[in-house]
């Protein structure tokens, strides 16, 4: 990447005259001046905030004129506009919407998440040991050239276009494997084929085998995977970022959830119903195929409204936001081999990142091991869908409590302790989960006294660890590191976004899934490599803890000079009126 500095900017801030290192940008925002950021950390009281270091970028041109996010309190309105619990109608008319998007968003995604791990896991000649061979040599080189193809078309479509191209293909997909893939099923799938390969090669590599005999399914749940980077990471909080301030983002983005978590606890039940419907079915009907239209079904209808939505907004919200002439320069549009070559030198970015990363591959150490015991407890698709339903209604129920609690969390502790929430849960559910799974002979006295087998009580104590890992992660993780995308300025947000929760996300569930398949293949089974898995498990959430502080300090360093800086606006504002 091109990396000669324009003297005066470094990701669109001016440089000072003294040696300092400057910082990512902050999107300019009109703010009330003297307003104080609520963000205060623990972790900063000592040493001094250390800023972080940003790359130089390449020759700039100017922009007459940008949309600045609305800012509260008053989100630039006269100070006599009338408020709704402390906030202008501007605000709710952003907030609500945003809210009911997220909703449907979750809604599809716990049947897309439920749906796909039933295909794969129980299809023919299939099982969990799937999953960490699709997620390396399937879902990431996918998303890895979704990554550069949405690059491209960043910088040759608008926002509104490339939320469409985005999202359309992903409801016309859903919507045709039920309607078309999966009932010809038998016809697509070179199932003689891939049994005599097995035959041939060995039941080690019956993992990349089943990919190809069952290769519609595993398409299913690339796509369904990509629904959860691109739809939710991606466009949804990209757009969010884009019309919300800090400020704003404290208040409301833990309660996004809320509703979000409303349809978790439906969907979850819409699940299960579908899943059950196969008892009400004559003889020769397959139910299997019978629930999956219902679901997909629901997924095309969430997907429209969705997209009708988002249109709304584009139309009656977005031209009210504030236009604001540019003070700073805006950079040329960066080729996609510059974007992460910048992306990469950054280490607010990095931090990011890592994060990212770790989560992925920490969740994916426990969750295969849980998977192949779900399949031993109820090898029928149905009865497996209909578990991840009441698992995901449960999820559902048990993040609406956690994200109740996270405002708190943010008011009184800061966005620090809110960070190292997550990866202290996870880290201690996930030890006591394969404590439990390597213990079991010595636990199934106890167990049979609670009328339960060591394989049900593993089911059970894989469904709470996952449940409270993923309610914390929802509650606490995600809105942290969409805040962190805020002060960014709008290319490095968008694309910085698109490296981070597309590829990184998949990275991470593929590093983990990898770490598996060395597993798998040097100790024979997934059962067998548990007590190492542990052990890695360990040391990564310590690196996802330590990338966590440093980013807590750099976040709060951004912070703080952006509430300077808006000070100072606002202080020259007032003087020239």
């Amino acid at each position: 990447m091109a990396s000669l500095l324009s003297s005066k900017s470094m990701l669109g801030l001016n440089v000072r005259p003294a040696a300092k290192q400057a910082l990512p940008v902050l999107a300019p925002r009109v703010v009330k001046t003297g307003a104080i950021s609520p963000i205060r950390s623990p972790l900063t009281s000592s040493p001094a905030p250390v800023r972080p270091f940003v790359p130089a970028k390449p020759e700039e041109v100017k922009k007459p004129v940008l949309p600045t996010p609305q800012a509260t309190p008053a989100s630039g309105a006269s100070a006599d506009e009338p408020r709704f619990l402390g906030y202008t109608s501007l605000t709710w008319s952003k907030i609500i919407p945003l809210g009911l998007m997220f909703f449907c968003i979750l809604f599809n995604y716990t049947i897309l998440r439920d749906t796909k791990d039933v295909l794969v896991v129980t299809a023919p000649g299939s099982g969990a040991e799937i999953i960490p061979f699709l997620k390396t040599w399937v879902n990431l080189p996918m998303a890895i050239g979704f990554t550069i193809l949405y690059a491209k078309l960043a910088n040759s479509l608008g926002p509104e276009a490339l939320f469409y191209t985005c999202i359309i293909p992903f409801i016309i997909f859903f919507g045709s494997f039920a309607a078309i893939l999966y009932p010809m099923r038998d016809a697509l799938h070179p199932t003689a084929f891939c049994q005599d390969l097995l035959e041939k090669v060995g039941a080690r590599f019956a993992g990349p085998i089943a990919i190809l005999r069952n290769w519609t399914f595993c398409l299913f749940y690339v796509m369904a995977e990509l629904w959860g980077s691109v739809v939710v990471s991606v466009l949804f909080w990209g757009f969010a970022n884009q019309i919300t301030t800090v400020e704003e983002a404290e208040q409301f983005y833990p309660l996004f959830g809320l509703g979000a978590n409303v349809a978790l606890i439906f969907s979850g039940q819409a699940v299960k119903y579908f899943s059950e419907v196969r008892a009400s079915l004559p003889p020769g009907v397959d139910g299997w195929g019978v629930s999956l239209n219902g679901l997909m079904g629901m997924v095309v209808i969430g997907g429209l409204i969705i997209t009708a939505i988002y249109w709304g907004l584009q139309r009656k919200v977005v031209p009210k936001i504030p236009l604001r002439a540019a003070k700073k320069k805006q950079k040329a549009k960066m080729s996609v081999g510059e974007s992460f070559a910048f992306l990469a030198q950054s280490p607010y970015i990095r931090d990011l990142a890592t994060l990212v990363v770790a989560y992925g591959i920490s969740i994916n150490l426990v969750e295969v091991t849980w998977k192949s015991k779900i399949k031993a407890q109820y090898p029928n698709p149905n009865d497996y869908s209909a578990f991840m339903g009441n698992f995901s209604t449960a999820t559902g129920i048990v993040t609406f409590t956690m994200m109740i609690i996270a405002r708190t969390i943010f008011e009184k502790f800061g966005w620090g302790t809110a960070a190292l929430i997550t990866p202290v849960m996870l880290l201690l559910t996930g030890l006591i989960f394969f404590a439990l799974v390597l213990c079991s002979d010595q636990v199934a006295p106890a167990l049979a006294g609670w009328g339960m087998t060591p394989l049900y009580a593993a089911v059970l104590v894989g469904a709470a660890q996952n449940i409270f890992s993923k309610s914390a992660k929802y509650s606490l993780f995600d809105p942290c590191k969409e805040m962190a995308y805020i002060p960014l300025d709008d290319e490095v947000k968008t694309k910085g976004k698109a490296a981070i929760d597309v590829i990184c996300n998949p990275l991470g569930k593929s590093g983990g899934a990898l770490i598996q398949q060395f597993m798998i293949i040097g100790f024979g089974s997934l059962a067998a490599s548990t007590p190492y898995l542990g052990v890695i498990l360990l040391a990564i959430v310590l690196l996802w803890i330590n990338a966590a502080r440093s980013l807590n300090v750099q976040f709060v360093a951004i912070k703080k000079e952006r509430d300077a800086e808006a000070a100072e606006d606002a202080a020259e504002q007032k003087k020239s009126s």
